[in-house]
């Protein structure tokens, strides 16, 4: 009898929505298999079995929330985490100028209370200290609260949803609640969403920062696709979600960060927030953007396949004529590309990174050695590919020294080209 050879299709995979339960059936982009993407690799570590979980956008026939499967929990993922906020200037300031903002328009002070969801390392709360008002950050990662703390951020180590917030809500109520970029990590986004509704005080205002979905497929920002972020999110998806928890959307800024992000001002249905001309304007965007269709979301493959051949074809041309590549950064979205493009130490000997806790450990999947930055100046590579694309502005500033020796960079979103 012959072994059994058949791969289940595409077609076959069938799962539910993270929103409105409806079976997934249609692949936004399926990029192979990865593994978690901050799983940083030890040396011991290198001698051990990887896992690779199969990593395939689906976009929803219903609701059109663009989202991964889910392989593994919060807690495996989330619970010790090597992304540190702070090692980012740009966005250090960026967190500063968000509180500056916030404090005027919305008047806080001393009788305010501020709360972050997804607090990291303090990087934003810190603002609000410094000014008197009363914080409270809220993170699961036990190692990176520790660090907020440290810096007097007030911050407790648990994962948000409606229960937590309850609780929370007995002894004191919001007037302001920042999630930046945490709104895509989290798998139960109506249980999350739920929560605001809970810890809002009645006129309180949320604000919640994500890439923008309709750029990342305008601009082909495939890699910001990872395990750990669940969902990839519009105004379109979103406003429906919002609205189930008594919420809605009453102001929009966008944002430079990370590609191009949105930032939603976000109250309860019966506060006098009024409603700005930004809203309409940004649904208007998205619908003359193809958002709310499918053939939109449909022929996002095609192009990520081009992209990642053309990458492929300049590395491999570089390495014909004997030149050397090197990479600066570690980030997750590194990891989505590099493995997705099979892109190992024989094309990028190494990268650099200014987190000492990925320093002398290896890029998941890849294998690819992380080292200090200092290092790039030991071995002075032809070409410095940059990882983290959306800080291109700040890293080539940071290595203008590379210049002095006849060094080039090398950008692969939205299309892989060579900076001189």
């Amino acid at each position: 009898m012959e072994a059994n050879t058949d791969k289940p299709t595409k077609e076959a995979v069938r799962v539910s929505c993270r929103n409105c339960g409806q079976g997934l059936e249609h692949v936004f982009l399926d990029l192979g298999v990865s593994p978690l993407c901050e799983s940083y690799v030890s040396e011991a570590g290198l001698r051990e079995a990887e896992t690779f979980y199969p990593l395939c956008a689906y976009v929803c026939g219903n609701c059109f929330l663009v989202q991964v499967q889910d392989f593994e929990t919060p807690e495996h993922i989330f619970r010790e985490y090597a992304y540190f906020s702070s090692f980012s200037q740009s966005w250090l300031e960026h967190a500063k100028t968000y509180s500056d903002m916030m404090i005027e328009r919305f008047k806080l002070n001393e009788n305010s209370f501020v709360v972050e969801i997804a607090s990291n390392d303090g990087y934003l709360l810190q603002n609000f200290v410094r000014q008197d008002i009363p914080v409270l950050g809220i993170d699961p990662a036990r190692n990176i609260a520790e660090a907020a703390r440290e810096k007097g951020v007030d911050t407790l180590a648990e994962f948000f949803g409606q229960a937590l917030a309850k609780g929370l809500a007995k002894e004191r109520q919001a007037d302001l609640i920042a999630a930046n970029n945490v709104l895509a990590h989290v798998p139960d986004i109506n249980d999350f969403v739920a929560g605001f509704s809970e810890l809002l005080k009645p006129e309180g205002v949320a604000t919640f920062e994500f890439p923008h979905l309709l750029t990342l497929i305008q601009e082909r920002q495939f890699d910001t696709i990872y395990h750990e972020h669940f969902s990839y999110l519009s105004l379109f998806a979103l406003e429906p979600i919002f609205a189930r928890h008594g919420l809605r959307v009453f102001d929009i800024e966008t944002l430079s960060t990370h590609g191009g992000s949105l930032r939603l001002f976000v109250a309860h249905d019966s506060a006098a927030h009024t409603e700005t001309d930004k809203v309409n304007d940004l649904r208007e965007h998205e619908k003359a953007g193809g958002l709310d269709s499918l053939d939109t979301y449909l022929g996002f493959e095609a192009e990520v396949r081009d992209l990642k051949h053309n990458l492929l074809r300049l590395l491999l041309d570089l390495k014909a004529q004997g030149k050397t590549a090197a990479g600066y950064g570690a980030p997750g979205k590194g990891n989505t590309l590099l493995n997705y493009c099979g892109i190992y130490p024989d094309l990028l000997s190494y990268t650099v990174d200014l987190n000492p806790y990925k320093h002398h450990k290896y890029l998941p999947g890849t294998h690819i050695p992380i080292y200090p930055p200092d290092k790039l100046a030991e071995t002075r590579p032809d070409y410095i590919m940059l990882l983290p694309w959306n800080l291109k502005d700040e890293l080539l500033e940071q290595l203008d020294y590379a210049r002095d020796w006849g060094a080039k960079f090398i950008v692969a979103v939205p299309e892989p080209q060579i900076l001189e």
